[in-house]
């Protein structure tokens, strides 16, 4: 059974096509879970008005901010794997099958594939997001830590490394950083899908879109990531 997580805020421009794109890909017994929160716009009723039992929504009872809401619908997800959505993406249709290849061939816990870049209007950026952001993906904690090279919505994995991910500690500043830090301490099989399976979307209303950061608050950041270090060191078995 897979289950998409997905948190939504503010998304009536873009749900529809993102869900258009995800739901062709499931067996009926897969599920989509939706972690809504507080959006003032459409969202909330787009996703009722499709009516499918597969898609299941929460709406948060006051805005939580989209890494409690990932960590919600993490909670909420009863497959064996989970892949994370965001709101304003669009899948490719060979997505769901090509990272449950790698799961089944390469015995993975953790699938981290790429994404062609594109901006609002869809026009494309770069090819890949893993190379023109620089991205790590792999065994170097060090490295992780220097720069997180883990993408959410480019991320699919097990529910045993879901039992280890859950709960996120309240520090973290990203909860991709933290899953990837926790599989690497965890000794998983991580592996890095070299193809893109997604139009990544960037654009000004991202809740992920790059902004600079004040060297403070690079360093409180890095204080909050080497904090939740100790707690998922706590987690190995």
């Amino acid at each position: 059974m897979i289950s998409v997580c997905m948190a939504t805020y503010e998304g009536e421009k873009f749900i529809t096509r993102q869900l258009d794109s995800i739901v062709d890909q499931l067996a009926e017994t897969d599920e989509i879970i939706i972690v809504d929160d507080q959006s003032k716009d459409n969202t909330v009723s787009l996703i009722k008005k499709r009516q499918d039992p597969r898609i299941k929504l929460q709406v948060n009872p006051s805005n939580l901010g989209p890494i409690l809401s990932f960590e919600k619908a993490i909670q909420l997800a009863q497959g064996d794997y989970l892949f994370l959505a965001d709101q304003d993406d669009i899948w490719f249709p060979n997505k769901v099958e090509k990272v449950m290849e790698v799961f089944k061939t390469e015995q993975a816990e953790l699938v981290v594939h790429d994404a062609k870049v594109v901006d609002g209007d869809l026009e494309m950026i770069h090819p890949s997001w893993n190379h023109w952001n620089h991205n790590y993906i792999g065994p170097s904690m060090f490295r992780t830590i220097a720069k997180n090279g883990y993408t959410g919505c480019m991320m699919a994995f097990t529910k045993s490394l879901k039992d280890k991910i859950i709960p996120f500690p309240s520090m973290i500043e990203m909860h991709d950083q933290w899953i990837g830090m926790t599989a690497i301490l965890q000794k998983c099989q991580i592996i890095e899908l070299n193809e893109a399976l997604m139009d990544y979307v960037r654009h000004g209303e991202n809740a992920t879109a790059i902004k600079k950061r004040s060297l403070s608050d690079k360093v409180k950041g890095r204080l909050c990531t080497l904090e939740a270090l100790e707690i998922a060191k706590k987690r190995v078995n």
